[in-house]
């Protein structure tokens, strides 16, 4: 395929890099990866090994003390430059998303937007890195709040948001002077390895040193624990299941590192009977079925007013059954495929769950097979009516099912059934009545990091803070302020004048 080629994909490619250097160590294992869009073999890559890990965490320590030094503009400058280089290979890396992950073209391409869109804004940031000025209680003092980089910051990506998840953390964390080392997930790392092979030429042109953005590529339990437990990286940021974070979390927390933790989500969306079902009904589907179920943002569940329940009920799985779904590469259709085989059976496994309890199947369930489905990966995504307290409705399940939940009340009830879960990352209300609105995001409201009115809970602007509550963790990436997180934070103090008051008006004369 053109797209592995013009982004540098070999049939066997190394699994380390400094930036502008591959180590090529290649007996350490392999990856061998096979695209779910089709089953067939891509290409393989090769493990890293402990020595390759050591000389990317020196090189990396290295070019750190470099890269701070350089003015946050300055280094801003750089990450417009990678920007640039994006956009032009913003099509070959769209196609290799799609079709190592398996979401479509436009999501793939949408995905490569947000790395370009994430440049934009940290290219306006590195101007504004700012601290605020206090007044002291002492006489001719100033005091005010600065920030300082921090070094390597790690990072761990999950295979549903290959490339996106990586540029949020590194290309903030560039502009705050700190260096990255990457570790994508062993599923896609192909995208990764493009990715590297796009920024080197910007690095080089530049005269930069190496590594300042790192990759190394290996097993979880290997390469991403020995991230964990290493000292030299004082801020980790973890992608992926409640259970990956818990862990992750505990380990980086025992060295009194930092993390930021983005895991999972058991989004609803609230239909009130005076929402508008001409925008709902969209939302909810592209919620459901966008990128397989495959997001931490999917549609979960969708709380329905007994008003509305049937008509909505009905329109949906009408819409499902006009659903398209086959290759990813091809932009007619609406769904690709789960990412393998396992995740297939988890997809199952669950149906057979959550209707073991109670739950009715309404459409959908199957796993598809014949020409076109030789993958073994293509499901028809499925609906449910359910009850919040199911077992199987408490638990992410990262594959496209959605449970479809009656409630009979006022505003409140949907809210709290929509709380009632340990999960709080993205929420939703569609309604046109501005009480319902304002309770849904007042401080008895949406529980979730994000909360959203008359749109969906799937698709973030890098713009905002991305993040949530509970069990998702309470880490925040990409816009806002969400840029602190990467530095170390310091007051001072100036004393201008001739005297040595204390605060508090201690006295201590000698």
């Amino acid at each position: 395929m053109n797209f592995l080629q013009t982004l540098g994909i070999n049939s066997h490619n190394y699994g380390a890099s400094t930036g502008q250097q591959w180590l090529h160590t290649d007996n350490n294992g392999q990856f061998d990866i096979a695209s779910p869009a089709d089953g067939k073999a891509i290409a393989s890559v090769y493990q890293c090994s402990e020595d390759d890990y050591e000389q990317v965490i020196a090189t990396a320590q290295a070019a750190f003390k470099t890269w701070r030094k350089m003015p946050a503009p300055n280094r801003g400058e750089i990450v417009r430059q990678i920007g640039n280089k994006l956009r032009d290979y913003k099509q070959p890396l769209g196609e290799l998303v799609a079709y190592e992950m398996g979401k479509s073209l436009q999501e793939g391409l949408g995905e490569v937007q947000e790395m370009i869109d994430i440049c934009d804004f940290a290219v306006g940031l590195s101007r504004q890195l700012n601290g605020a000025t206090l007044h002291s209680e002492r006489p001719l003092h100033r005091m005010y709040d600065q920030y300082h980089p921090l070094g390597i910051v790690g990072v761990i990506s999950a295979f549903n948001f290959p490339v996106a998840v990586w540029s949020w953390n590194a290309m903030i964390a560039a502009i705050c002077g700190n260096v990255t080392v990457w570790k994508p997930s062993e599923k896609t790392p192909l995208t990764a390895i493009a990715c590297q092979n796009i920024l080197k030429d910007v690095l080089a042109e530049n005269e930069l040193p190496e590594g300042i953005f790192s990759l190394v590529i290996g097993e979880g339990q290997v390469v991403g624990e020995g991230m964990l437990h290493d000292k030299r990286i004082p801020l980790m940021s973890v992608t992926g299941s409640t259970r990956v974070g818990r862990h992750a979390g505990t380990c980086v927390a025992a060295r009194f590192g930092k993390s930021i933790l983005e895991l999972g989500g058991n989004n609803a969306i609230i239909l009130t009977p005076q929402a508008d079902l001409k925008l709902a009904i969209p939302g909810i589907v592209f919620g459901a079925v966008g990128t397989a179920g495959q997001r931490c943002t999917s549609t979960r569940r969708v709380i329905i007013h007994e008003d509305i329940y049937q008509q909505v009920k009905e329109v949906l799985v009408k819409a499902y059954q006009g659903l398209r779904i086959g290759t990813p590469l091809d932009e007619n259709n609406h769904v690709g495929p789960l990412i393998d085989k396992q995740a297939v059976a988890m997809f199952t496994e669950a149906l057979e769950k959550v209707q073991a309890e109670g739950g009715k199947l309404l459409c959908g369930g199957e796993v598809l097979t014949g020409e076109g489905y030789e993958s073994g990966c293509y499901v028809k995504p499925a609906i449910v009516e359910a009850e919040n307290h199911f077992e199987m409705v408490q638990h992410e399940t990262f594959a496209p099912i959605v449970y479809l939940i009656k409630y009979s009340g006022d505003v409140h009830e949907a809210i709290a059934i929509q709380n009632d879960v340990v999960q709080g990352l993205s929420s939703a209300i569609f309604t046109d009545n501005l009480r319902e609105a304002e309770n849904f995001l007042s401080h008895w409201g949406s529980d979730c990091g994000i909360a959203n009115v008359n749109i969906g809970t799937s698709g973030a602007e890098i713009g905002g803070a991305f993040g949530g509550e509970k069990e998702t963790g309470g880490g925040r990436e990409s816009g806002s302020d969400a840029w602190k997180a990467y530095m170390r934070r310091q007051t001072n103090t100036i004393n201008y004048s001739t005297e040595l008051p204390l605060a508090q008006g201690i006295k201590f004369d000698l």
